[in-house]
């Protein structure tokens, strides 16, 4: 059977291990984690050419079957602008198709492809069950219900209010627009017979295994959060090499640094949330882990606030064979809400830590830059857990340790 999406991560560090399969069948309903190499636009006409390359390895029966890097490419389809309000229509949604129908490896060999859109990562756009891509609607977003607040308003107040605003505010594009680096996950709708070598991989194990385990069990494994001073996220990663080479590997992952907390990084957060768009180097929360706080944070996003990847990492006095070791703690938000505990809005984060473990993990490996890799039991970790906000932990309390 298929490996699914958390198992890849306990798979990818034996990889180098394993024989290479020259002949797979990858059956209906396998999930193919893309990267556009090329842009996706509404605002292009349908039939523009798309290309993405795949950044998972797909196992077939614990056996790699189709490695990162294989290239995909297909056209656009039901390509539809964004129509505004004035429109003699009314105001309608951009819509966008992505069908992707060949695959090809690095030495030419190429097949047909039969698959659908099931998600695309971060986006503020739905996708629906056909994989036709949805944008928003610019009336109804904060910018949006603002324009029509102010637009009530006459006189000179109504002149000062939207003069501001204007000084302020950007007009939402709504357009659907995902530039190269862009993430998104297809499905085969038939199956796959790939016929293509599998090399093994360079990435081998981290040893001592001892060493490392005990190393491990002796690292702290829960943050604690400024305001309110409660314990939040759970480490569930850790870093052995340099501070140059970590901070390399998440710049070819296209994870960027993200800006300290001011007035000014503030006020750019308010506008990606009124403008309904992303902001790359979005502020983080600061939380601490031994009373300190994090000497490198990193983050993913796409097109809205709404949604990223981010990780927060430390420096331990500790060392592992001479290298540095940084312990990590990685959560998905996926939303932003009212916290019943702090009554302020912050974000919501996917409860399976382990999947933005995986997904840090296999972003990594993808770059070349990891030499080894291990997944150590930590079973002083208690169950049951919850960060500062309220948010579920689910995890099997595993922590994913790469080796530069």
């Amino acid at each position: 059977m298929l490996s699914a999406h958390v198992p890849k991560l306990l798979t990818v560090a034996f990889l180098c291990f394993l024989p290479p399969l020259r002949a797979a069948t990858l059956p209906v309903g396998t999930e193919l984690e893309l990267r556009l190499t090329s842009e996706a636009s509404s605002d292009k006409p349908s039939g523009t050419v798309v290309t993405a390359v795949v950044i998972v390895p797909v196992l077939v029966n614990g056996v790699p079957a189709l490695n990162a890097g294989v290239q995909v490419s297909g056209k656009t389809a039901d390509a539809v602008p964004a129509k505004p309000a004035t429109d003699p229509g009314g105001e309608k949604a951009a819509t966008l198709r992505l069908e992707f129908t060949k695959i090809a490896d690095a030495s030419g060999h190429t097949q047909d492809l039969s698959c659908t859109l099931v998600s695309v990562d971060n986006a503020r756009e739905t996708v629906d069950q056909s994989g036709l891509i949805t944008g928003i609607i610019a009336s109804q977003t904060y910018a949006g219900l603002l324009n029509a607040g102010l637009g009530k308003l006459s006189g000179q107040l109504g002149t000062l209010l939207n003069a501001a605003k204007g000084a302020f505010l950007k007009d939402v594009d709504p357009s659907i627009d995902y530039k190269p680096g862009v993430e998104l996950t297809v499905k085969l709708t038939k199956e796959l017979n790939w016929n293509s070598s599998a090399p093994a991989s360079t990435v081998g194990a981290i040893a001592p295994a001892e060493t490392l385990a005990a190393l491990v069990a002796v690292e702290p494994f829960r943050t604690l959060a400024q305001n309110p001073p409660k314990p939040s996220d759970l480490t569930n990663l850790m870093f052995i090499g340099t501070e140059d080479q970590i901070k390399n590997a998440f710049k070819e992952a296209g994870w960027f640094t993200a800006a300290e907390l001011s007035a000014t990084s503030r006020a750019e957060t308010a506008r990606a949330i009124i403008e309904n768009r992303g902001y790359s180097e979005a502020p983080m929360s600061v939380l601490y882990l031994d009373g300190k706080p994090p000497e490198l944070t990193f983050q993913k996003q796409n097109n809205t606030f709404d949604k990223r990847h981010h990780i927060r990492i430390w420096l331990r006095p500790e060392k592992f064979n001479g290298q540095p070791v940084w312990v990590a703690a990685a959560t998905h938000d996926i939303g932003i809400t009212l916290s019943p505990v702090s009554h302020t809005f912050t974000h919501g984060i996917d409860p399976n830590i382990d999947a933005e473990r995986s997904k840090v993990t296999n972003d990594l490996l993808f770059t070349g830059q990891v030499k080894a890799i291990a997944l150590v039991d930590r079973p002083q970790v208690p169950a049951d857990l919850s960060n500062a906000t309220g948010d579920k932990l689910v995890s099997d309390h595993k922590v994913a340790v790469l080796q530069f």
